[in-house]
């Protein structure tokens, strides 16, 4: 695997496959500025990359006891009102760039996965979750609320209610509950976590990268439209891949009774 330098991130591939993992396991994995200027660096870098270097991305912590154990408390301690409505809007820009990438974003969580880790976590395309995993926004122990999208992601992925219980309580869910509610797509153990998560993103480079880039931004469009407005843009996104040269190859590869070798173009 190769890939960029950082100090509390690190960034590594193997082929299409890209590995992106917080690397602070002395502080839980806890989101630092550091740590969100040097994931907007990671996605920066990732984003410039063409499908044949860059067709599906895992998004992890470091170690066993966490994914990502919340925000820095020291540096939250610090905000006020003008500060800290910059410090959210900062997040949540962040974080909707994780949502808008052009390939899918696992989210492998192992461990505590609380407040901004879950918040981050959600703004990926799916999670996958360890045995021991608890996730959670436990914001109103401290006096707050989430602030980088975690009141507007859970209830779309939860629904109103359950995410209102969460949220109003600030309580955690074990694995077996979130996979239950729909919050966690799978359940492995945690030396299973990250085999399980790199075999899907695997399965899906392999697959075409421009059609699965077209199917990412048709259900996020349509999560946001009624049901006739969303199939209009899913119209769209089918059309346009009618003139890729990925679906002369799929298509050619399913008439010869052959492998389609997908290019991303």
């Amino acid at each position: 695997m190769t890939g960029q330098k950082f100090q509390t991130i690190e960034l590594k591939n193997e082929a299409a496959v890209w590995l992106l993992t917080i690397n602070r396991p002395e502080a839980m994995n806890a989101l630092n500025s550091q740590v969100l200027t040097e994931l907007g660096q990671a996605l920066e870098d990732l984003a410039s990359r063409s499908f044949s270097e860059c067709r599906c991305v895992i998004l992890t912590g470091a170690g066993e006891k966490a994914f990502v154990a919340g925000a820095d408390i020291k540096e939250l301690n610090s905000l006020n009102s003008v500060s800290g409505k910059k410090f959210a809007e900062a997040g949540q820009k962040l974080f909707r760039r994780f949502e808008k990438l052009q390939v899918p974003v696992i989210a492998a969580v192992n461990g505590f996965c609380l407040g901004g880790g879950l918040e981050l976590a959600l703004a990926c395309d799916f999670i996958y979750a360890s045995e021991n995993a608890k996730l959670g926004l436990p914001e109103v122990t401290l006096g707050l609320i989430p602030g980088f999208g975690g009141t507007v992601r859970l209830a779309r992925r939860v629904g109103v209610a359950r995410a209102k219980e969460m949220v109003f309580s600030g309580d955690f869910v074990g694995a077996k509950e979130a996979q239950e509610i729909g919050l966690a797509n799978k359940v492995f153990s945690l030396a299973e976590l990250l085999p399980a998560a790199l075999k899907t993103a695997n399965t899906i480079a392999l697959r075409g990268s421009v059609a699965v880039k077209n199917a990412k931004s048709s259900i996020m469009d349509a999560d946001d439209q009624a049901i006739d407005e969303g199939m209009l843009t899913e119209a769209l996104h089918f059309s346009e891949l009618f003139s890729t040269q990925d679906f002369k190859e799929g298509t050619s590869a399913f008439v010869e009774k052959r492998k389609p070798i997908f290019k991303g173009q």
